[in-house]
């Protein structure tokens, strides 16, 4: 169960008083629109974020995405979005999920371990120059850490999408992206967020 002494005023349905439909709703989007005020003070990391990628794909680089469950929706989801398009036409971007390849993913689960996953599939694909956005919204997801550490082997930057406290993902990567909360939903939603952000500034310094 979450902390329900959330200082963020987080709404967590387990300590919540008995509420409407209509209630929860509000509850639930003014939570949403909390967090996602609190962001702003990442802009600037954002922007780093931003430069780093984008000066890895003008050297031929690619970036990779690894993520578990909803994270590995939003690795999916963002690379979809520079391989095709976000707002314009232009050239893609290479990115890549390292759980897209299902055949590869799940014979590697079952002879490695799963904790080993994204890290096999990064040894095998990433070159020094390379950028990995690792997302957990924990900070503690042994896949994504293993991963983390292959990146560190083959000189790929490291940037993570995670929450608060940020776990052990915090310290290990070159930019670390926490939402502004403990509470999976709302981290998940800011992460979403933060994704078609730097999806918007790539595309618009696409030439």
């Amino acid at each position: 169960m979450e902390n329900a002494n959330c200082s963020r005023g987080c709404y967590h349905p387990a300590v919540a008083p008995v509420l409407t439909d209509v209630e929860r709703i509000t509850a639930i989007w003014d939570e949403h629109l909390r967090v996602a005020t609190a962001l702003a003070p990442l802009a600037p990391a954002v922007v780093r974020a931003v430069d780093m990628i984008w000066s890895s794909l003008e050297g031929g680089g690619r970036l990779f995405l690894a993520g578990n469950g909803g994270s590995a929706a939003d690795a999916q989801h963002i690379a979809a979005e520079l391989t095709g398009r976000f707002l314009r036409e232009r050239r893609p971007l290479a990115a890549i999920a390292l759980h897209g390849n299902v055949s590869s993913a799940t014979a590697m689960a079952n002879d490695l371990g799963y904790e080993h996953v994204f890290a096999r599939e990064l040894a095998a694909l990433a070159r020094t120059g390379d950028v990995l956005i690792a997302i957990s919204t924990s900070g503690n997801s042994l896949n994504v850490l293993h991963a983390i550490d292959v990146a560190r082997e083959r000189g790929v930057s490291v940037i993570g999408l995670t929450g608060e406290p940020g776990g052990r993902l915090r310290e290990r990567c070159d930019i670390c992206l926490a939402a502004p909360s403990s509470h999976t939903p709302r981290i998940q939603e800011m992460h979403i967020t933060i994704g078609h952000t730097i999806c918007e500034l790539l595309e618009a310094r696409v030439g």
